[in-house]
């Protein structure tokens, strides 16, 4: 006989339903860690369906510890669950459990131990539960030295992060930089970092418009170069004019604070990915005459 005790002491250990909590203690003879194991790979079934989804909402975080940071995108189907506690909880425990750590791929993120499983099926199991398919899509672990400061800004609530490590200034100048990364969407920290192939498409591009406008070859090149200098000012973080003062730039910000730029990550959520085109009305209709 299945007690209530039993079937509620599953239901707090696994946050399953009552009805799944039950059936897994009838299907495994009242074995409360055989129990765990039969809703956990109900989980990882209840997980595949969803597997051709698109998860293209969700939200990005840093999280910060000593001379260590970790910046990461969290992927759900809706925005309506990244207002979910569960799902902000879930975030959280993931960035702990790679600030506790040296991970440096995604793979040695997913096989992380967190909340007494692997960060992988600690997902899985979040997504059976939140019924949105969810996915980490991207971490990464940083590290500065004593004389570097973290630069945080989160936007729109976690829509877009930025992390950056500035050298010699404090962090407020940090945190304006990260700020400007925000705001400017660059691309780069510095020219230096542009491929050497996005360069050179760049300049065949501009020379090709130089050459429509009428331009002659000569004139073309000397045009392409004021142009890659403009490229370099619009999508490089400190080259960029700086937000809070047009009259400089970014680097020179920094260095009137004794400071230097040394990287940036930028996370804005969903970048890239195919984006759900239905909306939540059409959504709610399709389940209701399904």
């Amino acid at each position: 006989m299945i007690s209530a005790k039993d079937v509620n002491e599953l239901r707090n250990k696994t946050g399953a339903g009552m009805m799944d909590c039950k059936k897994a203690l009838t299907e495994c003879n009242g074995d409360m860690d055989a129990a765990i194991d039969w809703l956990r790979e109900k989980g990882i079934a209840k997980a595949a369906k969803k597997a051709d989804r698109i998860a293209a909402e969700g939200l990005a975080n840093i999280y910060t510890e000593g001379n260590k940071a970790v910046i990461i995108e969290v992927n759900c189907e809706t925005d309506f669950v990244t207002k979910n506690a569960e799902f902000v909880e879930m975030i959280d425990k993931i960035g702990a459990a790679i600030l506790n750590s040296d991970a440096k791929t995604i793979d040695e993120v997913n096989a992380l131990p967190c909340e007494g499983a692997t960060v992988a099926d600690y997902i899985v199991s979040k997504t059976a539960k939140i019924g949105e398919k969810l996915s980490l899509r991207r971490a990464e672990l940083v590290t500065k030295t004593d004389s570097e400061n973290f630069g945080c800004y989160l936007h729109m609530g976690g829509k877009i992060a930025v992390l950056v490590v500035v050298e010699g200034a404090n962090e407020e100048v940090a945190k304006d930089v990260a700020m400007q990364g925000a705001a400017m969407r660059p691309e780069y920290v510095r020219k230096e970092d542009v491929p050497a192939e996005v360069i050179e498409k760049e300049k065949e591009i501009l020379k090709e418009q130089a050459i429509n406008e009428g331009k002659p070859a000569d004139i073309a090149e000397k045009m392409v170069i004021g142009r890659i200098n403009k490229f370099y000012k619009e999508n490089c973080l400190i080259h960029q004019e700086f937000v809070k003062n047009g009259d400089i730039d970014v680097e020179t910000y920094v260095k009137n604070n004794g400071g230097e730029v040394k990287s940036m990550i930028r996370y804005e959520v969903g970048e890239g990915m195919e984006k759900r085109n239905e909306n939540f009305a059409e959504e709610v209709a399709k389940q209701i005459n399904g």
